[in-house]
């Protein structure tokens, strides 16, 4: 794979600085709004958006070379992106950062876009449902690799543009139920259920590098078999890891929200004076 190498590109440059912009511009303003119990959330909130930046950074412009030479350094375009870039602006909570962001009249406007009842919100509330996400994720991903769109992308700018949005638009999608970012849902997906969501989108991730890596001769303009096995691996093992990782994180959060619910319902007062009332855990 070639090295790492910056490549200076105003049109995907400048909306990265804006949008780390509006987020630090609205990130302050809420930052002095917020009592001191909440700074350390808002400090974990900038680092990972700005984490999230800039791997969408190293993934267009440091890879976007590379990227045009190497199969192998186009599959780590993509994984910067669908598996660290957006899951970790999503972990961000953005939303109320870019709200505080706006001139009054439009955080005016955004709120009332994003009531309950609102369109974009019921259109937004569908396309994250579990299933419909999970499905356009998975499609997004396998088409973009079909030999024929994936060679049209590597031969034209826009369209590899493009490819790159859907991929990061159809990540968006498919993490928002796990991760449940602002605004939220009214009823959030059970652990359980996003644990069985995740492991399934982690096999199909697999599928796909399986593919690469058996496949007998070259799928892409690239030619070399061994690049083309080398980005199965990546795709495999490096985005396996990281769904498998959301996994462990859910898996304890859910052995954890069984644990207090086992825990005794009622304690003893201290002096034997009675008993304290039954209490939600």
């Amino acid at each position: 794979m070639s090295a790492l190498a910056l490549t200076w590109r105003l049109e995907i440059a400048l909306p990265l600085a804006v949008l780390a912009g509006v987020y630090l511009v609205g990130w302050t303003r809420l930052a002095r709004r917020s009592p001191l119990r909440c700074r350390r959330r808002l400090a974990a909130g900038l680092a990972l958006a700005l984490a999230g930046v800039t791997a969408a950074a190293v993934a267009l412009l440091g890879l976007h070379a590379a990227a045009h030479e190497s199969f192998t350094a186009h599959m780590a375009q993509h994984l910067l992106l669908i598996v660290v870039a957006v899951p970790a602006v999503l972990l961000a909570d953005p939303l109320p950062a870019v709200v505080w962001a706006l001139p009054a009249a439009a955080r005016r406007a955004v709120r009332g876009a994003l009531v309950a009842a609102s369109a974009p919100r019921r259109m937004w509330r569908t396309l994250t449902r579990m299933p419909v996400a999970w499905t356009l994720h998975a499609v997004a991903l396998w088409l973009w690799h079909v030999p024929a769109a994936y060679d049209a992308a590597l031969a034209s700018g826009p369209l590899h543009d493009a490819e790159h949005l859907v991929l990061a638009a159809s990540a968006a999608v498919f993490w928002w139920p796990v991760i449940d970012p602002a605004p939220r849902a009214p009823a959030t997906p059970p652990l359980g259920w996003r644990i069985v969501y995740l492991v399934l989108g982690a096999f199909q991730s697999a599928a796909l590098g399986v593919w690469l890596v058996s496949a007998p001769e070259p799928l892409y303009a690239y030619g070399a078999l061994e690049d083309q096995a080398l980005g199965g691996v990546l795709m495999w093992g490096v985005g396996g890891a990281v769904d498998m990782t959301a996994v462990l994180v859910l898996v304890y959060r859910f052995l954890a929200a069984a644990e207090r619910r086992s825990r005794p319902a009622s304690l003893t007062v201290p002096g034997g004076q009675g008993r304290m009332s039954r209490f939600d855990t």
